[in-house]
């Protein structure tokens, strides 16, 4: 058994495409689409299989369009388990425009999924013998229809009771509905600070403050901040860290995020410090950025910016 599971409830089967242009009313001629496996926590098992590690895939799979994503994970390479569902999985189609560099992201709303599906993955995971129980489990991605706000809560439960560290990298009510013991790292840009600390918005001033008064409550043990380009903010009970990567050539920011996640994980599975963490965190969303379309981060480029982060970090 893996080191790492992650968890994808809302999977999606990603399509992309080229187009001259996007015009209404017209028959657009699109390119031959490239299909891709696509949600949170697949795209953080992709991610870590590219920076050279292994992880396991848990996934809520149905009809031709699931056993499509289960055929593309294989042909990757990444260890999955499939948790089959009776309503077809989503496709959501991502269209880039030759003549302009603009991408169209189209994301689909994902299946109703039945109590005894979404049940089902945390039944298999408490039920994991004390040798095959993860050190990690990375629950990542929306809640589609039928699964409770409070799943990731459950799951909390779980982590506390058979003693593997989770982190969580969602939104809305299902991230506030997550914070509490049980986690021990959240994810969340400035926006979802913000709701953690029951706020429509925030300063740059003031998400020190919230951060410590996140980790003060028992939201998590481990917090960073997602900041965009600007890389990341992290907090924890030993102080207040930033890591800015350098200014890279960007191409496409989608997959970024979970390419994050999974330079976090690797680093603390081989043992690096929480700054570390961070730091091959951020190396790994900034090589995202280099790569066309939804391409994830590729290892040479993560190592490389990683070496400048830490030459660097004393200017931080």
């Amino acid at each position: 058994m893996s080191d790492v599971i992650t968890i994808t409830l809302n999977p999606a089967l990603d399509k992309s495409t080229h187009v001259p242009l996007v015009l209404p009313e017209k028959k657009l001629r699109c390119d031959e689409p490239t299909y891709e496996p696509g949600g949170g926590g697949i795209n953080v098992s992709r991610a870590l299989k590219k920076l050279g590690s292994n992880s396991s895939a848990w996934v809520l799979v149905g009809g031709p369009s699931g056993e499509r994503i289960c055929k593309l994970l294989e042909d990757e390479g990444v260890e999955y388990k499939a948790i089959k569902t009776k309503n077809w999985t989503r496709e959501n189609l991502m269209v880039m425009e030759s003549n302009s560099g603009n991408q169209y992201r189209f994301g689909m709303p994902g299946p109703e999924v039945q109590e005894q599906e979404w049940r089902q993955c945390l039944e298999e995971l408490e039920q994991l013998s004390p040798e095959k129980t993860p050190k990690y489990v990375v629950a990542s991605g929306s809640l589609p229809p039928g699964v409770p706000d409070n799943f990731y809560e459950q799951l909390a439960t779980i982590a506390h009771r058979k003693n593997f560290r989770l982190i969580v990298d969602t939104s809305g009510d299902a991230l506030l509905n997550a914070a509490g013991e049980g986690v021990y790292l959240l994810k969340p840009n400035l926006g979802e600070l913000a709701a953690l600390a029951g706020k429509e918005k925030i300063s740059a001033m003031e998400q020190e403050e919230i951060a410590k008064q996140v980790l003060e409550q028992g939201k998590c043990k481990v917090l960073v901040v997602s900041l965009g380009p600007r890389g990341a903010m992290l907090a924890s009970q030993e102080g207040i860290t930033y890591v800015v990567p350098p200014t890279m050539p960007q191409q496409s920011a989608v997959g970024a995020g979970d390419s994050m996640v999974a330079g976090m994980v690797l680093c603390l599975l081989e043992g690096g410090s929480l700054s570390d963490m961070v730091r091959y965190g951020v190396a790994a969303g900034t090589a995202a950025t280099m790569t066309p379309g939804s391409e994830l981060c590729r290892k040479e480029d993560t190592d490389k910016i990683y070496q400048w982060l830490l030459e660097h970090k004393e200017q931080v």
